[in-house]
């Protein structure tokens, strides 16, 4: 083994939230490096060739939880980050030959909803106001390091805080955060709408990695964690990163780059070292050991304490808990290469249209949903899956060649592990081939304009991304794996249980999404505790 080097902080990690967590603590004056496994940095937010002359976002694929503040400090546009909006929302092709746009201008927006039900027309604009009033005031809460339970004067002085924003709330608020944070997401919205078409638009956003039914309580805080992003100031909406989601993690690691961060690829962590109860270095799987005065892990926190960690190190209970910790979102992510546009039956049609731009949700109701669920947990996977599809060539040419197409495919449900003893490595093509059935149903020349695709099973999602069950918010957006409680009571804080070891990635608050938040408020922790052993 070489001796080692040193450096102030030592990230795990260069997915995005590790980019972000580097670039903070660089622009301090820190001495930083980052290591990633992989070829590249960014995680599940990169851009690569699937098929000969097409490329596409791999992994992550489309924004609007990438917070402002992150945008501004780490200067991405300056760096070349474009985001595009979409022309609407979203847009389902249902079973009877019609068709649902959700999006565009008031007037569109209000005569789509009322085809289906003028009660609902009506009744949208207090359900987005509703919504939008609680998601404003978490919105301040995703900036802040959660209060400790049972710690000591600055979580007091941090739960007061929250208790200050959350009295912006009248009662009648307060009431829907408690629903949005207890409630399903089905009973919510068929509490509000009866039109079928309506109520599958918002509430693919309560199952989208997250491996339940519409009907599972807690599912409507999912929805409401969605509704936190903007894109251009405008709130609530989608965009596509030019270039794909490979250009928000490069503009990062530019950035990173020139505050200094040394960046390491194709450089995987094998273990971080304890020295006195304290982390004092990682040790990469080659052998070369890196002493650091702080380490930050951008990993799911179930493998960072279960595989990276000496068990002595931790306190029994807080193991345990990480082994039971949630994770599994049932996702399955698919990029197809097109020969041509994909053709609607519904809306008939090859030239790029506003519904080729929208994201496509091929799944007509709640109750389409539920059952897609019921199967997967019961046999693996759904025989009529949940598959959300963007075609981000039609607003982005450097993805294909001219006059073709690429297709993202973000499919749900689909067991972490399957009940039969079976691997997914026996069923990949065989649910690949599902999925792209499905879609064909809606959109006749699918199929036969396919060039080729790459398939993600969520154990392809684990082993590639370190996503454990191809969690893509690394572990369950549930209320006892939320806030104070993530990733453990106690150590909310982005501490972990070893002094000197933080966790800066999407298993710690807010969660999941590419936000950079998890990195941007972990980096401010960080720089106290090592401001504070300084003056010591």
């Amino acid at each position: 083994m070489s001796a080692a080097s040193r450096v102030d902080v030592a990230i795990v990690g260069g997915g995005h939230n590790g980019l972000v967590c580097a670039c903070y603590l660089a622009a301090a004056g820190l001495k930083v490096e980052l290591f990633e496994r992989r070829h590249v940095v960014g995680g599940a937010a990169v851009t690569e060739e699937f098929h000969p002359g097409f490329r596409n976002s791999t992994a992550s694929y489309t924004v609007s939880l990438l917070h402002p503040e992150v945008i501004r400090d780490l200067s991405l546009k300056e760096h070349g980050l474009r985001v595009v909006l979409r022309p609407f929302s979203n847009f389902l092709p249902l079973p009877d030959g019609r068709y649902f746009k959700l999006g565009g201008s008031q007037e569109q927006r209000d005569a789509e909803v009322a085809k289906f039900s003028t009660r609902d027309a009506e009744r949208l604009p207090r359900y987005y106001a509703r919504i939008e009033a609680v998601a404003d005031v978490l919105r301040d809460v995703v900036l802040q390091t959660p209060p400790n339970v049972g710690g000591g004067l600055i979580d007091v002085v941090r739960a007061a805080g929250l208790g200050n924003r959350l009295r912006r709330l009248d009662m009648a608020q307060r009431r829907d955060l408690l629903e949005l944070f207890t409630r399903s997401a089905g009973e919510l919205l068929d509490d509000w709408f009866e039109g079928d078409p309506l109520k599958a638009a918002f509430g693919f956003d309560a199952v989208v990695g997250n491996f339940a039914s519409p009907y599972t309580p807690g599912s409507a805080y999912v929805l409401l964690h969605h509704a936190f992003g903007e894109v251009e100031g405008q709130r609530g909406v989608w965009g596509h990163a030019i270039g794909g989601m490979g250009a928000i993690t490069q503009a990062m690691a530019a950035q990173a780059r020139a505050l200094g961060v040394r960046i390491h690829t194709d450089a995987p962590v094998a273990s971080v070292r304890t020295r006195a109860g304290r982390a004092s270095a990682i040790v990469l799987q080659d052998g070369r050991e890196i002493e650091a005065r702080a380490v930050a892990a951008n990993v799911n926190p179930k493998l960072l304490f279960t595989s990276m960690i000496e068990a002595d190190a931790l306190d029994p209970d807080f193991r345990d808990r990480i082994r039971r910790w949630k994770c599994g979102s049932g996702t399955l992510r698919m990029n197809v290469a097109l020969s041509e546009l994909p053709d609607f039956a519904c809306l008939p049609g090859r030239q790029a249209q506003s519904h080729h731009g929208s994201g496509i949700i091929f799944a007509p109701s709640l109750a389409y949903m539920d059952r897609a669920y019921a199967d997967a947990h019961a046999q693996g996977w759904s025989r009529e899956p949940i598959v959300e599809m963007l075609i981000p060539s039609t607003v982005d040419d450097s993805l294909a060649p001219p006059g073709q197409h690429v297709a993202s495919l973000f499919c749900q449900h689909f067991a972490p592990e399957l009940c039969n003893g079976s691997g997914w490595d026996q069923h990949r093509e065989t649910v690949a081939d599902l999925v792209i059935d499905t879609v064909d149903r809606y959109v006749p020349n699918f199929k036969r304009s396919i060039l080729g695709r790459r398939v993600l099973t969520p154990l392809d999602l684990e082993r590639e991304f370190g996503l454990v069950g191809g969690d893509i918010f690394h572990g369950a957006l549930s209320l006892d794996q939320l806030f104070s409680a993530r990733p453990v009571l106690g150590h909310a804080d982005y501490r972990m249980p070893v002094r000197g070891l933080y966790l800066c990635g999407s298993g710690a608050h807010p969660g999941g999404g590419v936000t950079g938040l998890p990195g941007r408020n972990a980096a401010r922790e960080i720089l106290r505790d090592l401001a504070r052993r300084q003056a010591r």
